[in-house]
Formats: structure tokens, sequence, C-alpha cells
């Protein structure tokens, strides 16, 4: 498991072509040969609080397959074939990982975001035709039985809905205060609605039919959030095996116990992390159903890690900003490496978090496109802070830039389009519909990410902005287009931007630039007041709306959103310095080859490099002196 460098990386790789490996054909042939090696070692362990001494449920290996089956032969039993779809509207839990292994086994399971609103979750699951839907039944302090109720009745082709009960997780006496207070859920959908484990308990615990012959679609995971639109993309068995592959090759083994608080509707958490622990049989701890934002999980991180003896732990750098907002008050020998995805770490940030833990960060990239993993900076090798590492073993990325003669290969340091190829690119049907798949790819071989970058001299990998103009807070990936149409059928309203501002805590946060049109009257905090009724996703409701008296465009009247975020990075970054009492300034933000946009600062009395360091440091964006 040794991974230094690109070397490293390459040697794996020219060991043997990717096909000549004696690799899973299906998840249930790497599930049962994980089962078969390591039956009695714990598999996956779960929390519904987060309590350090709290009650807890571990499934061992040969128990996990064995729900994993029960699940695969109910929606057998529901009429889900190969080609059919299960679509899961769920928090973490015990169930959401098994009903996805199920889901996957017995056809294409389909895990959905429940944060959504009912209008997306319903275009989502007409998009896939599901058929079948697992979601909660009625729960404090949660919506998602009656989000996912309205949801359905918008997706007629759903013959059935299967409802968990997380009370089965409390002891009394607050398993018997949960019914007496349960939210009422008033449904109007024509589905069948069925008790989850009821149902699961009268299924053998192997499966009743076949497995799958060989390769074939068995997921769909939905990119972005804030659109009615949704693009959907196709993961194979391949795909899914080739990201457990990589964990179990380059991190895990099975004496690994890995801390998990992140989503399982998300490509991280199901197929680079579940995945590689199936594939390696390292146990996964997932604590409280919402993960990193559940009740305590923050206050008690550091003594949940203490308990289950926690060897990785899988972050992103909005949850690093949140833990070192705590004091580490637990023992972390244990603890080895923290793997961080979804955006890159500003480099204080990065400082802090392995100063105060004594833990290694690895930042890596990924994509939902491409079945997720691409690089990561090497564990037992040099992590350029603010890139996002090599490319893995039978990963290409090429730097692609258009020229009038056609797509060109950037130099090195050179900044493009980042182009991937690996056994997770599902090449000419990345997407459920065929016509987003038109130019999606370069050479007919390589994806077309989105993501701006450039490969340096030791082939690290840096992402200097975004072609998709996608704002990613925290991860979460939010189309400007919901903003700008909101705003855009505001009265006074001409024209509207929408970006991403810095923030020290989730990366980026939404913010827009409105021009009015004649006569309008209308002030920023009032349209910011109007994007709270008519921006349908709380997370896209934007931090700040400026008006401007005239919009930055192109020569076709497009606005020009490079000199926006220009605008936002010197608002934001002097707004930082004034608070902090440093005599510094941005004068100008420029568009730098390799870096992308620097921040350009100019002194205004005596400062302090340290301080000053510490307080732009939190940020992604690069800044340095004019002078």
């Amino acid at each position: 498991m040794t991974f230094s460098s690109r070397q490293d990386a390459l040697a794996i790789q020219n060991e043997m072509p990717w096909e000549a490996r004696e690799t899973p054909a299906t998840l249930h042939e790497m599930l049962s040969a994980t089962v078969q090696a390591f039956p009695d070692r714990p598999a996956l362990s779960y929390q519904l609080t987060s309590g350090p001494a709290d009650n807890a449920v571990t499934l061992t290996w040969r128990q996990f397959q064995e729900q994993c089956c029960q699940a695969a032969n109910l929606f057998r039993s529901l009429r889900i074939g190969e080609q059919d779809v299960v679509a899961l509207v769920l928090p973490n839990s015990v169930e959401t990982a098994t009903a996805t292994i199920g889901g996957a086994i017995a056809g294409i399971v389909n895990p959905v975001n429940p944060l959504l609103e009912p209008e997306h979750i319903g275009a989502i699951l007409r998009e896939t035709d599901a058929k079948v839907v697992v979601t909660l039944k009625s729960f404090p302090k949660t919506d998602i039985a009656q989000k996912t109720a309205e949801a359905v009745r918008h997706a007629p082709q759903v013959h059935t809905v299967l409802e968990i009960d997380l009370n089965r997780y409390l002891s009394p006496p607050k398993s018997w205060i949960v019914p007496l207070v349960r939210p009422k859920n008033a449904v109007h959908h024509h589905a069948d609605a069925m008790d989850f484990h009821k149902a699961l308990a009268g299924q053998p615990k192997t499966l009743t039919f076949a497995d799958s012959a060989g390769d074939r679609v068995a997921a769909y995971f939905h990119t972005g959030g804030t659109t009615g639109m949704p693009k959907v993309a196709q993961h194979k068995y391949s795909g899914l095996v080739y990201n457990g592959w990589l964990g179990h090759t380059l991190l895990f083994s099975e004496e690994d116990n890995v801390m998990c608080p992140l989503p399982l509707f998300h490509v991280f958490a199901c197929h680079v992390i579940l995945m590689a622990c199936i594939k390696s049989g390292a146990h996964v701890v997932f604590p409280t159903p919402a993960g990193y934002r559940g009740e305590g999980v923050f206050d008690n991180f550091w003594k949940l890690c203490e308990r289950w003896k926690i060897s990785f732990v899988i972050t992103v750098p909005t949850a690093v900003s949140a833990l070192m907002q705590r004091k580490v008050d637990a023992d972390l020998s244990t603890v080895k490496n923290a793997f961080s995805g979804s955006a890159p770490m500003p480099l204080e940030l990065f400082n802090r978090f392995e100063s105060a833990t004594g833990m290694t960060v690895i930042e890596g990239y990924g994509l939902t496109e491409a079945t997720c993993l691409v690089s990561c900076n090497p564990p037992d090798g040099e992590k350029k802070v603010g890139s996002v590492g090599v490319p893995l073993p039978y990963t290409e990325v090429r730097i692609i830039k258009e020229t009038p003669d056609g797509p060109v290969e950037c130099e090195v340091d050179e900044v493009g389009e980042i182009c991937v190829s690996n056994p997770g690119v599902f090449t000419g049907n990345t997407y459920t519909e065929a016509e987003k798949n038109a130019s999606l790819y370069y050479h007919g071989k390589y994806l077309r990410t989105g993501d701006l970058g450039r490969l340096d001299a030791d082939d690290y990998l840096w992402i200097t902005g975004r072609a998709k103009d996608l704002i990613i807070r925290g991860g979460h990936n939010i189309d400007p287009a919901e903003i700008e149409e909101a705003l855009m059928t505001h009265h006074d309203v001409a024209m509207a931007g929408a970006i991403g501002q810095p923030d020290a805590h989730t990366g980026e946060m939404p913010c827009a630039y409105v021009e009015l049109v004649e006569g309008g009257t209308a002030t920023g905090e009032e349209l910011r007041e109007y994007c709270k009724v008519h921006v349908h996703e709380r997370a896209a409701i934007p931090k700040h709306v400026e008006v401007l008296d005239e919009l930055p465009k192109t020569a076709v009247g497009k606005v020009f959103k490079p000199d926006l975020r220009k605008r936002a990075i010197t608002r934001i970054y002097n707004a930082a310095l004034e608070e902090a009492g440093i005599a510094a300034q941005v004068t100008s933000v420029v568009d730098d080859k390799k870096r992308g946009l620097v921040a350009q600062l100019t002194r205004t009395g005596e400062v302090d490099e340290e301080a000053m360091s510490h307080v732009l440091g939190r940020f992604v964006r690069p800044w340095e002196w004019a002078d």
C-alpha cells in the first residue's frame, strides 16, 4: 500500500492492464469475497445520537451481507429488475447502507439528497423513472417523510414507498415518547406504503435470484441540486469496484476504522468510502443521521474518534473549520490521516488542523460524472497544499484547451479544462439523457469536467477555476441560474449575475449583483429579502446582494462574471483585513496564469505579516503584495 508519488501510482498501473486484474465483476461478488475473508470483523457502526457513550449498532461483515441480500430480495419481490430503479430519500443509517447495496444488487439504486425541496426530489424521481422509494417514517425534528410524500405525489410511476422508523434505535423512555409526538404526514400520493423492517424480516438472507452476469449500470447519482431538471449520472459496477480497489490498494486495510460523517447520497461517502470498506474489510462508522450536521457531532467528534479507535477521518474543509473551533479533548493516537474532498482547503486551515490533531491531511479530487475518484495527495509522499494531488492508478488526466485547429493538450503549468479517463468514466453514456452527453468528451475518451486547472512538472493537479460556473458551498453545488432567475422576476431588476464569494467556513457563499431597470429603486437588502421567498433552496439564498449602476458585460451582452468575482474577492478580503485591524487592503485582483484569481494587496501602515497570513489564509483564493 505504498503510495508516495505519481511514479508509485504509475508503477502499480504498469504491473498489468486494468482489465487483467482479478477484480470482482459485481458488487455482490466484491462483498462476498470480504465476508469470506473477515466474516466476524465489524463492517459498519451507527449512532442515532452523538454522545460518546450513546447506544450504537454494529454489524459484522456477515450480518451486513445478510441484510443487503434481504434488501435485494425485497426489491426483487417488488418487481425491481436489473434495469429498474430504487430511489432512496434518506439520511444516514444502517438501513441506508443496506438499501444502497441491496438496491444496486437487485436493480439500479438512486440515492437522492433529502435536503432538496419536494419539487426537486420529484423531478429526480421522474427523471430516473423510479418504481420504489425508500424513505423515513415520520419522525421528530425532520420533514423528510413529508417532503418525500409530496414528491411521490408528482411521480406517478412510483408504486411502493418503504418507510424506515428510526425509533428502533432509541431506548425507553425516549422510544415511548416518539409515537406520541410523531409529526403527522398527510399522504395524498397513489403508492402503497410499507414498513421497511417488517417487509425485510420475511426475506431470506441469501440471494433468491441469480447475481448479474457481469458489468452493468447499478447506480444513478444526481449532480447539482438547485434546478428542477437535474443531470443524472450513470455508474456501472466496474466504476464502483474501481473506487473500492483504489481505497483498498492505497488507503485502507481490514485493521482500519474509518469515521465518515458524510451523507451516503453523495459519491464521496458512498463510492470512495463505503466501496473501499467493502473491498478492504475496513470498519466504517456513521455518527447520526445528519453526519456533521447532526446535533452535538462537532462537540463530541474527538471523543467519538477515541471511542471507535478511528484511524481515518473523512472530512471536508467546512467541517474542518468547525472542528477547529473545538478543543481537541480526546486521545487521537490511533488516527493516522484525514481524507478531505469537495473543495480545496485554505493553507491556514490545513496547517492549524495538522498542528492541533497530529493527523496528516490528504486532499483529493473527484466528481460524480467519473464515479468519483480522480486524484489525491500521496499519503506517504509530498503534500502540495492547494493542489488535489496526483492522478491515481489507471486514471489519465489531460489539460486541454480549444484552439482554431481543435482541442490541444496544454503544456506543463498551462491552464485549460481538466479532462479525465479512468474505469469510472462511462464514456459516451455519462448521463441518462443522451443529449446531455453531446460534446462531453474530447477525443472520444476524455470526460470534460468543466473544471479549469493545470498539471505541474511533478504531475500534481491544481484547480484554478470552474468553466461550469457552479457555486460550491461546502461541497454543495448551486446553479447560479436559480438565483438569477428568481431575481429577474422582481419588477425593478433588469439583469442579474450570481457568483460564489469567498467564505472562510464554506469555501464559497452565493452572492448576486444586479442592474436595475430605469427608475428602479430596489436596494440590495430588499432584493436579498426577495430571494428568501423566491429562491427555492435555502442553501442558494445569496449572502449578499449588491446593486450596480451597470453589470460588466461581454461583447455579446452576457454578464462578465470574472469581474464580479474580482469585486467579491476585494470586498470580502478588505472586510476581513479591516475587522482584524491589519493595515492593508486589496487594490486589485489579477487573473494569474497558474493560480487563477489572485488578490494583490497594498500596505496602508505597519503590517504584522503573521497575522496577515492567518487572516487571509482562511480563504482559498491566493494573495500577494502588489509591490
